[in-house]
């Protein structure tokens, strides 16, 4: 009994040697996580969040007032254009062309009953020309033969009433002539009135009937049958049937970040995700940004708010896909990452793995030597911080130790950005903890984490 508890007490005491031992090795070491700078692809990403929406759509609107009649098409069917939508009660205009093309039958019998009076008119003129030239004849010959005595003055005078008589006959037939012409442009000008006014009762009973102004969808569709709709302003109750969407152009409508808005231009590339469709990703491109800012809050224009409280903004950024699928549906919540920059093989970065640090309180550790001060950074937001990175090398006894090095960064893609100047290929820096990275000192000793490095939104980039 005695020996086994001296052989447990001999395990116990070895086992605590051993633990303070390695504790005593691994004092003073600091644990981190690393990567190596890369040379890479990379692209600068600006992303936005927002729904898709139509290029074109548009509200039919009641035309005429009544009750509807019918409805031939209901919530997400396609249709084509000229197809009926809607039918309203249409009697009396019904009536009123039947009353119209009936009034303009009997104008046109008038006005042929006008043109036969005109024949009738244009013959009595010729006839009566006619009789004025007989007359004429006997009136000159009367005048020979009253001038040489042979004709006594009565028959002389017959003669001459008679030739007066038949130029006025003349002038009466001609009279009638113009009164039958203008009788007959009076009758067409009535006839032309009527069919005026048959193309604006046509008009009233066309309107009964809604069209399809395009092929689209129906994505709204406010009434029902039986209800009475007025001839109103758009949007106003009961005078909107329903909303046309042409999904032929599909857009990504989104909001951008204020801070991101400077680098997005028209003809971008960008990749629009649908939430309702996960693993689809559609092309698309930029084409227009927005040059209004919009509170966060409300959506609102800041140019349009009277409030001057200070907060976020967003600026609105379209997008329109290449090719749009069939499923697509205006309203879908979207995510559209327009890709701003891209260059080929450049040095990268994780962006987590950059801070901002003070070079005058770095001490070197091994000796206690001030760390050379690096050069100042145009990045930091302080006079007295630097941007750069911990670069882990192995000093002369093959320790690692934290070297603070300033790096001047270019485009930022989504986890990496560009090295300009500062860092070389293949270089192994600090990528993290964020907690760990940002109280690092230029010196400092390190130790390879080798567990893996748990998800974290605030593990970025300072």
């Amino acid at each position: 009994m005695k020996k086994t508890l001296l052989v447990i007490l001999a395990i116990v005491i070895a086992t605590v040697l051993v633990t303070v031992m390695v504790v005593k090795q691994q004092s003073g070491f600091t644990k981190v996580y690393t990567a190596r700078v890369v040379r890479q692809d990379l692209t600068s990403i600006v992303s936005g969040t927002g729904q898709i929406k139509p290029k074109t759509y548009v509200n039919v609107g009641a035309t005429s007032f009544g009750r509807i009649t019918r409805l031939y098409v209901k919530e997400g069917d396609h249709v084509t254009k000229g197809q009926v939508l809607a039918t309203v009660e249409s009697t009396q205009p019904e009536a009123s062309v039947e009353a119209q093309k009936a009034t303009i039958e009997a104008a046109k019998t008038d006005i042929a009953s006008f043109v036969a009076a005109e024949k009738t008119a244009e013959a009595n003129v010729e006839h009566a020309k006619a009789d004025l030239e007989q007359k004429r004849l006997d009136w000159e010959r009367a005048q020979a033969l009253y001038k040489d005595g042979i004709m006594a003055r009565q028959d002389y005078e017959a003669k001459k009433a008679a030739y007066d008589l038949d130029v006025a006959d003349v002038d009466q037939a001609v009279a009638q002539l113009n009164q039958a012409k203008a009788n007959t442009e009076s009758a067409r000008g009535h006839l032309q009135m009527q069919q005026a006014n048959l193309r604006s009762d046509q008009d009233a009973l066309d309107k009964t009937v809604s069209n399809a102004p395009f092929d689209g969808i129906v994505t709204n569709l406010p009434v029902r049958e039986g209800e009475t709709v007025v001839v109103g302003i758009q949007n106003a109750e009961g005078s909107t049937l329903m909303t046309l969407a042409d999904m032929s152009i599909v857009t990504a409508e989104v909001k951008v970040d204020e801070t991101d808005i400077v680098n997005v231009q028209i003809g971008q590339s960008a990749d629009v995700s649908v939430d309702a469709m996960p693993g689809k990703v559609f092309k698309g491109h930029v084409t227009l940004v927005g040059d209004q800012a919009l509170l966060r809050s409300t959506g609102i224009a800041t140019s349009q708010s009277t409030s001057g409280t200070e907060e976020a903004k967003d600026f609105k950024v379209v997008v329109t896909l290449d090719a749009p699928a069939g499923e697509l549906r205006p309203g879908l919540s979207c995510t559209a990452k327009v890709s701003t920059a891209r260059k080929p093989s450049v040095l990268v970065l994780p962006i987590q793995a950059l801070t901002l640090h003070d070079p005058a309180t770095d001490l070197q550790q091994s000796g206690g030597v001030q760390a050379a001060s690096p050069s100042p950074s145009p990045v930091s937001s302080e006079s007295s911080l630097v941007q750069g990175v911990f670069v882990a090398e192995k000093d002369k006894h093959g320790r690692l130790r934290a070297k603070f090095v300033p790096v001047t960064t270019g485009i930022t893609g989504a986890t990496e950005i560009e090295v300009l100047s500062g860092l070389d290929q293949g270089q192994e820096i600090v990528t993290g903890p964020y907690k760990t990275l940002r109280d690092l000192k230029n010196g400092s000793l390190l130790k390879r984490d080798k567990a893996k490095p748990a998800v974290s939104t605030t593990e970025g980039g300072s």
